[in-house]
């Protein structure tokens, strides 16, 4: 097995960070540096460690999380003096990792897993996993909000237009949104209404490709039910699409 998959696949980082790591040396097989991408494993004999910290595969675990606002998407404790999201994961066994961020005033669903590969395929714009937000903005409103917002604007130099947006209400100098994007770039949702001359207030994930954040509560988790687990794989082609369920017996 390639190094760079097997890294992934304990749930250390993605393969293509993974490559970087070698890169930099950090990675040794059996006690010897191994800096060469393309590089490959036994995974039952060989020992593999990061920074000198032995690494094995463990179960595969894929969370969900209603991020509260004002906590930051962080696994390191108290950065800065603000809380972070590992008050609410304590009780997982394994250790997950965010997939993508919320910012620290952002709210809502945060998925979070130790499958490398799945994390980064969510959050690559090329498997085009849609994120919804519902966004409460303030501003001079036009009359024509919603078809504005849908053309789509150039922000840092690149075009960048929603996948859906839909005004849920206007009231005066205040309105509510719901706006999805297939991209993650830092900030893009509030950097997309500011482009419109509109300030979000309060930002709230509801959605990422089929998993939806329903009625979890604020502060709480619970883990993919499998057919949640089954979209995700699709849409990011770890799974074929046309691939039939099987019955289930009795």
């Amino acid at each position: 097995m390639r190094l760079n998959r097997f890294l992934s696949e304990c749930g250390v980082t993605s393969r293509r960070k993974a490559d970087n790591l070698i890169k930099a040396g950090r990675i040794t097989v059996n006690g010897e540096v191994v800096s060469t991408l393309g590089s490959v494993v036994d995974e039952n004999t060989d020992t593999v460690a990061l920074d000198g910290k032995p690494v094995r595969k463990e179960r595969k675990r894929y969370v969900m999380l209603n991020k509260p606002p004002f906590y930051l998407t962080s696994l390191s404790s108290m950065e800065g003096g603000k809380k972070t999201i590992t008050s609410f994961l304590g009780d997982i066994e394994q250790r997950v990792y965010p997939v993508g961020r919320l910012d620290y005033d952002s709210e809502g669903l945060l998925i979070l897993t130790n499958d490398g590969e799945m994390a980064n395929r969510i959050h690559h714009p090329r498997y085009k996993v849609v994120k919804t937000y519902l966004a409460e903005v303030s501003g001079e409103m036009p009359s024509d909000l919603e078809t504005v917002l849908g053309e789509g604007t150039e922000i840092e130099n690149r075009f960048t237009k929603p996948d859906s947006v839909n005004v849920l209400g206007v009231s005066g100098m205040r309105a509510r949104a719901s706006i999805s994007f297939h991209e993650g770039r830092k900030h893009l949702v509030k950097k997309y209404f500011e482009a419109f001359g509109l300030k979000v207030i309060r930002l709230k994930r509801i959605s990422c490709g089929n998993v939806r954040l329903g009625e979890l509560e604020k502060g709480r988790w619970r883990d993919l039910n499998p057919g949640e687990l089954r979209g995700l794989r699709r849409m990011t082609g770890l799974l074929p699409r046309d691939l039939k369920e099987k019955p289930s017996g009795n």
